[in-house]
């Protein structure tokens, strides 16, 4: 695919477009709309190849490989960003006045310019690509670990552990009141009309009460996925607590839990089982969300139950 080159516009410039033209370079960057039809173009064109193929069971995981492997780069290229910008800092700190010392800073700030605009570029293609990925499957891409920042179409996503480490930091710190945390569990056969109107329906509410809050549930699948999915639509952030099943076995779901209690969230939302009663007969209520409940009640959090309109 050929990539129109980057022209300036008069009028408001994005972030992308204003970080490239301070860039000392004769090549023309990517528009960000051919960035965004790559991303959509490269996701489309896996989803026609495997669908309705033997390949299909393994469609989820193979698209989601794809979009994580344009996060990771972006990772990647951001993290020589950030060693760009410690050299700088060194090369500021020893400053001599010499025309050598001022070359090195020169090469370092053109490095660290040039690495944020590819990073954006990456996570422009990235974002696409999941977006086209939940269009066509109504699955939504989240990282597995770690942070991805907020984006203009996507909000940003931090992993509960640092968000917990960064919490006991604040305790430190009298002028960072943190995050406001909601917390949300639901069963996964909670993945019907009737439960995704509910869902949003609650968290609407949450977002009324509190309006700067943060999102925090497990990520996993059934109404944590319509979850996360009403998240991206309002652009709140999100925190993950993934259920760490290699590390604690058929405890992991449990000790998920007790990452989103440590994140000291304001309210505790749950939804046990399914609220369409031709599905729900006969399931069991979802025993990590009751227990999410549960250990709300002991730490006297407030804790609603989702449940169907009266």
């Amino acid at each position: 695919m050929q990539l129109t080159a980057f022209s300036p516009v008069t009028g408001a410039m994005s972030s992308f477009e204003a970080q490239a033209l301070l860039l000392d370079d004769p090549r023309v960057h990517p528009a960000e709309d051919a960035l965004q039809q790559l991303g959509h173009a490269l996701m489309n064109e896996v989803l026609d190849v495997f669908s309705e193929t033997a390949l299909e069971d393994f469609q989820s995981t193979i698209c989601e490989s794809l979009i994580g492997a344009f996060h990771s780069a972006a990772q990647r290229i951001e993290r020589e960003a950030d060693k760009a910008r410690d050299d700088l800092n060194r090369f500021a700190r020893d400053f001599d006045g010499s025309e050598i010392a001022d070359t090195e800073m020169q090469a370092a700030t053109q490095k660290a310019r040039a690495a944020d605009v590819a990073t954006l570029a990456l996570e422009m293609v990235r974002d696409a690509a999941a977006a086209s990925y939940t269009t066509s499957t109504g699955d939504v891409w989240s990282p597995w670990k770690g942070t991805s920042r907020a984006s203009r179409t996507t909000a940003a996503q931090i992993e509960a552990r640092e968000a917990i480490r960064s919490a006991k930091a604040r305790k430190h710190s009298a002028t960072d009141p943190g995050a406001i945390i909601v917390a949300f569990r639901a069963a996964p056969q909670a993945d019907t009309a009737d439960d995704a109107n509910r869902i949003f329906d609650a968290l609407n509410w949450a977002l009324v009460q509190w309006p700067q809050m943060a999102l925090a549930t497990t990520g996993a699948k059934g109404g944590e996925k319509i979850a996360i999915k009403w998240a991206k639509q309002k652009n709140v952030t999100l925190v993950l607590a993934k259920a760490d099943f290699d590390r604690h076995g058929r405890a992991a779901p449990f000790r998920a839990n007790d990452e989103l209690i440590a994140l000291e969230p304001v309210c505790v939302l749950t939804l046990t089982n399914t609220l369409n009663p031709e599905r729900g007969a006969g399931l069991q209520p979802f025993g990590p969300a009751l227990n999410l409940g549960q250990k709300a009640g002991e730490k006297g959090i407030r804790h609603q139950v989702v449940k169907a309109r009266a």
